[in-house]
């Protein structure tokens, strides 16, 4: 809704947050089976329920003239939607948008970096849960070298930052946090751990491998030394930064550290439904 209190129209919420980002879902749809976010069996949304590429453009361009300025690409896992690269560019060319960006689990990345590179995503986040090929099929069902090479493939494509996202999990996966440092330091990536949290049926669960991450951040403090530190374009996650390398490490804590106050963003489904 319309407010004096800015010069542009704005969109305020109930709460009096001013929304300025929106996490555009275009499939519901994944290649991946990760077993906190999807069942083995899914059902999904009729293709004739899913808005169009057209549809998804003019929404965000009335997005935008309500002051949105940063927009993200999801899914389910959004390279799986055909003509993705069509959508990006009519996004990124739409007057007002400041940040264009993509979440993708990086299967498809190898093929596509260049082009989605080319139509305007500048950032994007991958889902990585763990660097041990076995582990990773285990927890997605699908193929690590694919997402290595997806990476890989990003990275010499310019895109920056990429950031890795990764669910720590009790029992699970717990043990390769250091290593995942590595990782990012060694490739130049930024890193963002994630609380599981228990939604859906497959959410059910998750309180068993529940890691409080305030409890990792003092583990890699015994290792390493961690500055203060903070990225662009706010978000939930809190920063520090591995002193003597470029990596800033985001701890996002849904559950320890709630950070709903701060929220500027909205989520919009491929069905069209609103998420605030």
């Amino acid at each position: 809704m319309a407010t004096a209190l800015f010069d542009t129209p704005a969109l305020i919420d109930g709460f009096g947050r001013r929304i300025d980002y929106v996490r555009l879902s275009v499939t519901d749809r994944c290649d991946l089976r990760c077993v906190y976010c999807m069942s083995e069996h899914m059902t999904f949304l009729p293709k004739a329920e899913l808005l169009t590429l057209e549809e998804l453009d003019r929404l965000c361009s009335a997005f935008v003239g309500l002051g949105v300025r940063k927009l993200r690409i999801t899914g389910g896992e959004p390279l799986v939607r055909r003509d993705l690269s069509v959508l990006a560019a009519r996004l990124a060319a739409l007057p007002g948008i400041e940040d264009l960006s993509l979440s993708t689990n990086a299967t498809r990345l190898a093929k596509h970096a260049r082009e989605l590179r080319a139509a305007g995503i500048r950032r994007i986040n991958v889902s990585l849960d763990s660097l041990d090929a076995a582990r990773f099929k285990r927890i997605t069902g699908g193929r690590l070298e694919k997402v290595i090479d997806g990476l890989m493939a990003a990275k010499a494509a310019g895109f920056a930052p990429i950031k890795i996202n990764m669910v720590v999990m009790k029992d699970v996966n717990e043990d390769e946090v250091e290593a995942m440092v590595g990782f990012c330091i060694e490739h130049g990536f930024t890193l963002r751990f994630i609380e599981t949290m228990p939604m859906g049926d497959t959410g059910r669960s998750a309180t068993d491998h529940y890691v409080d991450l305030q409890t990792v951040k003092a583990r890699l403090a015994q290792r390493f030394e961690l500055l203060p530190g903070v990225m662009p374009g706010g978000g939930p996650a809190r920063y520090v930064q591995v002193a003597g390398t470029d990596l800033r490490i985001g701890f996002i804590t849904p559950i320890s550290q709630h950070f709903c106050a701060t929220c500027n963003r909205v989520r919009l489904s491929v069905d069209g439904t609103l998420y605030m």
